[in-house]
């Protein structure tokens, strides 16, 4: 295929770029052309699309994703936009009041966050309003969940007088607690893949909280073929990815090169929100936060995964559970990745490089984040996403939405990345914002630009990211089409 009439981001004259066997086989360039076998010749038999001078960047991946728990999570009783218990009450009772009559089935709610609520959860209250209907709302960053008495029977989970189940407890439940019938599951992950591939994402890294490997098998065998995936592992299945001889990097038999194996995941500590982060400074309450593992259980596991070709990743958002993490890299005598990388001592940025740790993070957090941080945080949040700084220090930088506790949207990162702002307010330490230009490569898995050779993972924008207003422009970029291999996943108005 032959696109016509394309531009560069940052401008410049229109090229044309063939496509041949799935990668870039040449690129015009004012009126010469560039091909892998040097030749100056384009086929003309080829079939051609005029793209209008839409705008073409590298395909987009989201470097943390809970595909599963995203697509699941699009489906239920949204309430994010709660600023307080009672809220959420009064959206739970609406909901149950619109019901069928006799559906007494589980309520399913997702996204409040209660750091700076006046009230708190309660399971009085929730049961006074569900009664032995189950409900199961699950934060905003996935850590926890409040209960009635119903759900917590559902999710044989014990819960205290506020109907919270966190951290461990509830990861162990959640793993087990059937949202949805399979088959009803897997039409829900096709349609977010769908919707993924609509905002331009060619790849993800899923680190969902299952057999990764094996599920997207089933799924990519079923014709769910719109993404890149790269499947992670938890400590859990970590002896059954060994026996399998599954190593990180290697492509998986009869997926057409589209899965491969990803990382083995620990998770270190909680998140800010649940007041479960690991942080040196204490919480106004007097806590820590808490660390799941210890220094010495993730060096062994760590270990134990690079002897068997896995690379590692851990989960860390204080600034205690990161200077673990990158001491048990160092002692480790390999490099990985951390996720989130939330808040960081300003003496440990510089060992990100220093350890060839890549910082996976997730800017639209940022957003969520800033009020409550202002508060659990206070004289530390200068460095919360240390974009700029990690950047100055030439850490490798990857863009994430942790979907679903952000969005899956790849542009909301970058927009975030770029402004620390998404509407009227002053940007959220504007010290720290990264440009466009680099920011998109970030998101584009490090790759600048398209060139020749590069598997054509493409993506064509109806404007240009590098002059686009860093805030509206950014977060509603137009998505005209998403190539994978060179067949569109994704084709709207082109």
């Amino acid at each position: 295929m032959l696109l016509r009439n394309v531009r560069r981001p940052g401008g410049g004259e229109p090229i044309d770029v063939l496509i041949r066997d799935g990668r870039v086989a040449s690129m015009s360039d004012g009126g010469g052309r560039s091909g892998v076998d040097g030749t100056d010749s384009l086929v003309e038999s080829v079939a051609s699309l005029d793209a209008d001078g839409a705008v073409l960047v590298p395909g987009l991946w989201d470097a943390h994703v809970h595909m599963q728990q995203w697509a699941l999570l699009r489906e239920r009783l949204d309430v994010s936009a709660a600023s307080s218990a009672a809220q959420v009450l009064r959206s739970v009772a609406d909901h149950l009041d619109a019901r069928e009559p006799g559906d007494r089935g589980p309520l399913n709610g997702f996204g409040f966050r209660d750091g700076l609520w006046p009230d708190g959860p309660t399971l009085a209250a929730l049961d006074a309003v569900a009664g032995e209907v189950p409900v199961v709302l699950v934060s905003g960053d996935v850590h926890s969940a409040w209960v009635n008495g119903a759900g917590a029977r559902l999710l044989g989970v014990a819960v205290g007088t506020d109907g919270m189940v966190r951290e461990g407890p509830w990861f162990e439940a959640s793993r087990d607690y059937e949202e949805a019938p399979e088959a009803l599951r897997e039409q829900l992950v096709a349609r977010a893949v769908r919707a993924a591939a609509a905002r331009g994402v060619t790849g993800i890294v899923d680190l969902e909280l299952a057999d990764n490997v094996s599920a997207w098998q089933g799924r990519i065998g079923t014709g769910v073929d719109q993404l890149r995936v790269r499947a992670g592992c938890y400590p859990e299945r970590l002896e059954q990815t060994i026996a399998a001889g599954l190593r990180t990097g290697a492509e998986v038999d009869g997926t057409g090169g589209l899965l491969t194996v990803g990382p083995l995941k620990i998770i270190s500590d909680g998140a800010l929100n649940t007041r479960t982060a690991h942080c040196r400074h204490a919480y106004p309450d007097g806590g820590h936060g808490v660390q799941e593992w210890s220094r010495e259980q993730m060096l062994d596991l760590v270990v134990r995964a690079h002897g068997a070709g896995l690379t590692t990743t851990i989960h860390a958002i204080g600034d205690r559970a990161n200077t673990i993490a990158l001491d048990v890299f160092a002692a480790a005598g390999v490099g990985g990745r951390i996720e989130h990388a939330q808040l960081i001592e300003a003496a440990d940025v510089p060992r990100f490089a220093e350890l060839g740790i890549t910082a996976s993070v997730q800017p639209e957090h940022l957003l969520d984040d800033r009020d409550v941080a202002d508060v659990y945080w206070p004289g530390r949040t200068m460095d919360a996403f240390p974009l700029a700084s990690l950047a100055a220090a030439d850490a490798r930088i990857r863009l994430g939405s942790d979907a679903p506790v952000s969005p899956l949207d790849p542009w909301l990162g970058i927009s975030a990345a770029v402004a620390r702002t998404k509407d009227e307010r002053e940007p959220w330490h504007p010290e720290q914002r990264i440009g466009a230009a680099l920011a998109l490569a970030c998101a584009a898995d490090g790759r600048r630009s398209v060139r020749v050779g590069d598997a054509a993972d493409l993506v064509l924008v109806g404007a240009d990211p590098l002059g686009a207003d860093p805030v509206r422009g950014l977060r509603e970029m137009p998505v005209l089409a998403t190539l994978l291999g060179g067949r569109f996943t994704h084709r709207d108005g082109i």
